[in-house]
């Protein structure tokens, strides 16, 4: 495990890098508002444990390259101040330099890759799922998909044809920030790029809040954190070999 820059992009990217002795897969993985904190990297520990390599990407690196908050009211406003300055051309500009990155080391450019994303990561996790590169991509709780898209233009959910991949969202039935509104835009989205729901698909936590996968969170909710988990670990393992 270690700290990784990637150089390429409009700044240096600082990113958590973790892998097993033999990994299955490399996961780019799109932190919370919260940025590549103590949670995140034990989620790369996780992933780790189930045989899968982890990468954490740095996606405040424009106005906080470091950032490691924690969970309380202080750093929530701290967080969702360097989420505000994120664009989506920002983004794919840095995942293009990561995306080449992976494919320029010999440990990894022969892995089956995979995303997944929680809270805004979950959100700008919808766009990394449009890469070829992915075979699949999991999005936890990405807020406002169906509202905004960040930097501005047209609404996230857009993208779902997009999508070439598998692709789950997973949804969070009393989460304020996601109102029962955008959790239908957001089926119906997706079944309609995929009216057979083969490749691209919702889920619904039930009895949890945003936040339901954090144990230091006080959304946290074990039940269906531990539903999501396997279900992801399950997807991960069925990935092809490239």
């Amino acid at each position: 495990m270690s700290w990784t820059e990637i150089q390429g992009s409009e700044v240096p990217l600082r990113c958590w890098l973790q892998l097993p002795p033999a990994p299955r897969s490399l996961v780019v993985v799109l932190p919370e508002v919260f940025g590549i904190n103590d949670w995140m990297r034990s989620v790369a520990s996780r992933l780790v444990a189930a045989g899968h390599g982890a990468l954490v990407l740095s996606i405040f690196a424009r106005t906080a390259p470091e950032l490691d908050l924690a969970y309380d009211d202080e750093a929530l406003q701290e967080g969702r101040r360097h989420r505000d300055a994120v664009t989506v051309s920002g983004f794919q500009r840095d995942l293009d330099v990561v995306l080449g990155w992976i494919a320029n080391q010999p440990a990894l450019a022969s892995l089956p890759l995979a995303g997944l994303g929680f809270c805004f990561g979950g959100h700008l996790a919808w766009y990394m799922a449009c890469r070829p590169e992915l075979q699949a991509t999991v999005s936890f709780y990405g807020a406002r998909v169906s509202s905004l898209s960040p930097g501005g233009g047209q609404p996230t959910l857009q993208c779902a044809p997009a999508i070439p991949g598998i692709f789950e969202a997973w949804l969070a039935a009393d989460d304020p920030l996601m109102p029962p509104e955008e959790q239908q835009a957001i089926k119906v989205a997706l079944s309609l790029a995929d009216p057979k729901g083969q490749r691209l698909r919702s889920s619904t936590a039930q009895a949890a809040g945003h936040g339901f996968m954090c144990d230091q969170r006080l959304d946290y909710q074990p039940e269906a954190a531990e539903q999501g988990w396997q279900s992801l670990v399950q997807l991960l393992d069925g990935l092809e070999s490239r």
